[in-house]
């Protein structure tokens, strides 16, 4: 990736932040040179002369830039580690305001029941990892979670490992695997899955392969496939005892642990 590539994917990371097109180029060019005039930063930004004026000024009130009253007027970027952790308070403010605004949307069918038994379907690696940390985070009982693809297992997801107060049983899908699981989370018992297939190296097609089969409290399930090539991420999640799909992946999951661990004893 070239210098000019990597400004462009800075510009457009700014802007998935809240900044505006001519404010994110500013601040990109700015971190580019030590200081920096407005004809100077047009030609670098191709940002129009008459526009840098204005961006300049939203980039200062947002604590990311600073002005010279000189003549001409001087313009520099804050230090990057101060640039980025003022981004990261902005961008968490507006989460929570946004949390804030949707808890107090009044519901429109407040007397609408949830059903005992649900099945939903999510896309995208970090909906599906979010889910899994959540459902890690409220679990009372037991986590049971067999691990098909290394890239699931976060930093984050150990973290919420090693922090429930639930017992935690994790499967592998081969026994290097299961000694880095168990480096990683010592406190949980680890074992080998049996369950060579969730990589999809058998398959012909080899078009799919199982990213993570997580039970939780016996009641809640998580199966996420992922596509080798694209490395996308897509699964189903359910709730409910009585589910028939959290009754199939009891018994998934059940492959490779010993009888007193088998989440499926005592299923009919």
């Amino acid at each position: 990736m070239t210098t000019n590539e990597h400004a462009e994917e800075a510009a457009d990371l700014l802007q998935e932040l809240g900044l505006k097109e001519y404010e994110a180029k500013c601040f990109v060019g700015l971190t580019r040179v030590p200081t920096g005039t407005a004809k100077k930063l047009s030609e670098i930004t191709d940002v129009p002369r008459t526009r840098i004026y204005d961006a300049i000024h939203v980039l200062e009130a947002q604590g990311l830039v600073e002005i010279q009253h000189s003549s001409p007027q001087q313009f520099r970027a804050v230090p990057l580690e101060e640039a980025t952790e003022t981004l990261r308070e902005q961008y968490e403010s507006r989460v929570e305001r946004l949390r804030g605004a949707l808890e107090s949307v009044d519901d429109v069918d407040s007397e609408a029941k949830s059903p005992v038994q649900e099945v939903w379907t999510l896309s995208g690696q970090t909906a599906i990892a979010t889910r899994a940390n959540k459902l890690v985070e409220d679990a009372t009982d037991e986590v049971v979670l067999v691990v098909g693809d290394d890239s699931v297992l976060t930093e984050e997801l150990v973290d919420r490992l090693n922090d429930t107060a639930a017992d935690v049983a994790i499967g592998a899908v081969s026994t290097a695997a299961q000694t880095e699981i168990q480096d990683a989370v010592p406190d949980a018992t680890t074992f080998t899955s049996g369950l060579e297939w969730l990589r999809g190296e058998n398959d012909p097609d080899h078009d799919v392969a199982i990213g993570r089969l997580m039970l939780v409290d016996r009641s809640s399930f998580l199966v996420s496939s992922i596509m080798p090539d694209s490395h996308s991420e897509q699964a189903i999640f359910g709730t409910g005892v009585g589910n028939g799909l959290v009754v199939v992946a009891r018994r998934l999951i059940a492959q490779g642990l010993l009888p007193s661990r088998d989440p499926g004893q005592g299923d009919a």
